[in-house]
């Protein structure tokens, strides 16, 4: 979880073989220091930083991109911009792939608090298989994640 000044660490991890993976946007690990739970990236200031920390954790070596709740538009153009695959949860339909967590697409909220990003595959589906394959139908068809399921600038 971070930005460029991962670069060094990513470094030298690519450099021994270990694949990483650069999560950016909402880092649910940093959330105090963001503000809480907040989408990120609606600034322009902050949309800028993050095109451009993403470009650094490629060029550092990172094998892969997971953006977090930030701006449908923000994702695509980070995902536009680098050659490695970018994954999106709360981050809209145009990256290269989509991750929900298991517990809330099957609707298994401790809360009630469900996010915005987050469809509940288990209504209609027999069982837990079911519900899975239709997430993986729904994403490769691109009917999910929807609209309402992401976030503007």
């Amino acid at each position: 979880e971070g930005a460029a000044w991962l670069g060094e660490s990513i470094r030298l991890l690519a450099e021994r073989g270990i694949p990483v993976c650069a999560h950016m946007g909402l880092t649910p690990q940093s959330v105090n220091v963001l503000g809480g739970y907040k989408v990120q990236g609606r600034l322009e200031a902050q949309a800028r930083q993050m095109r451009a920390d993403a470009i650094a954790l490629e060029q550092a070596g990172a094998a892969m991109i997971l953006l977090e709740c930030v701006p449908s538009e923000l994702a695509e153009e980070i995902t536009h911009a680098v050659k490695i695959p970018v994954i999106g949860i709360g981050a809209g339909s145009a990256t290269d792939g989509q991750v929900l967590v298991l517990h809330d697409m099957l609707g298994l909220s401790i809360t009630g608090r469900v996010p915005k990003f987050v469809k509940n595959f288990m209504i209609g589906q027999p069982d837990i298989q079911s519900a899975i394959q239709a997430y993986v139908s729904a994403v490769k068809d691109v009917s999910f994640p929807a609209i309402e399921h992401g976030f503007s600038a």
